[in-house]
């Protein structure tokens, strides 16, 4: 599943180059994980803004022709569990093609074949549906507020197992699957550890290990684990350097104790028995 670092990569790669073009048409293939919620022929003539992320999603504002300044709505994208985007001049869609917004500067596409991702219309960010979707996300890693004081207070009221708590999103967005495992590897907490437990101090370590691991995952381009790419078709490689996801059985490459995987929610977590304590 694009995390993100993967949906950040994928903005960085076309953001600059979408805004400002003009909306041509808009296709719409098999259906995605909610509708639309407006006619595509609405949409034509209106001017793309400043891409933005909230999370895992993108906000695609467009202004109404000839008001390049005023926002009058735009489109919330997410990309599911194996969506991915590409623009540019591009061929004719796939059997797993889904949205292709046609605009002055190139196609903006989405390929999902799971079709878990949307492309939904709100009128504003402070609305619904867009404001219904945003609303249960946590802080941003890199916002400022997001600090060891913040994730300790959060912490001391939860009642479950921390890699749980990283992952719900609700108190910081963006730690997925890979990015837990190996902040918390680099934190030093084991991920069976009850939030509660967690002291000032390690929530300290965690809130600079989680800030620093996504930084990290940001400059390597993401992670490729199935097919991952970005707008321009390029791959990341964070997996190529991850301390502990993906290495069960390998040697810590801090002590060279045996990389250990358990299952946590239905979802693996890698950690080294030795270097991360309850």
């Amino acid at each position: 599943m694009p995390e993100l670092p993967e949906v950040e990569v994928t903005r960085q790669s076309f953001a600059s180059r979408i805004v400002g073009a003009r909306v041509l048409g808009l296709r719409l293939g098999k259906p995605l994980r909610w509708p639309l919620g407006c006619e595509p022929g609405s949409l034509v003539g209106g001017v793309v803004g400043e891409v933005v992320r909230r999370g895992k999603y993108l906000w695609l504002p467009l202004h109404t022709a000839g008001q390049a300044g005023v926002a009058t709505g735009g489109l919330l994208m997410h990309l599911g569990m194996s969506g991915a985007l590409s623009f540019g001049a591009l061929g004719a869609p796939g059997a797993h093609d889904h949205f292709d917004l046609e605009t002055s500067a190139g196609t903006l596409r989405l390929k999902d074949p799971r079709r878990f991702g949307a492309v939904v219309w709100s009128s504003g960010l402070g609305v619904d549906p867009a404001a219904k979707l945003l609303s249960r996300l946590g802080l941003e890693p890199f916002d400022s507020a997001f600090d060891g004081a913040y994730l300790h207070q959060k912490l001391r009221r939860r009642r479950q197992a921390i890699k749980l708590v990283l992952l719900g999103g609700d108190v910081v967005v963006g730690a997925g699957n890979i990015y837990a495992c190996e902040a918390l590897f680099d934190a030093g907490i084991d991920p069976r550890l009850r939030s509660e437990r967690i002291s000032r101090r390690r929530a300290d370590l965690l809130s600079v290990a989680v800030r620093e691991t996504l930084a990290r995952a940001l400059a390597l381009g993401g992670s490729t684990l199935r097919d991952f790419h970005d707008a321009h078709g390029m791959a990341g490689a964070f997996q190529d350097e991850a301390g502990v996801y993906g290495r069960e059985g390998q040697a810590c490459r801090k002590c060279s104790t045996p990389i250990r995987r358990i299952v946590q929610a239905q979802r693996s977590s890698f950690f080294c028995p030795q270097c991360q304590q309850r």
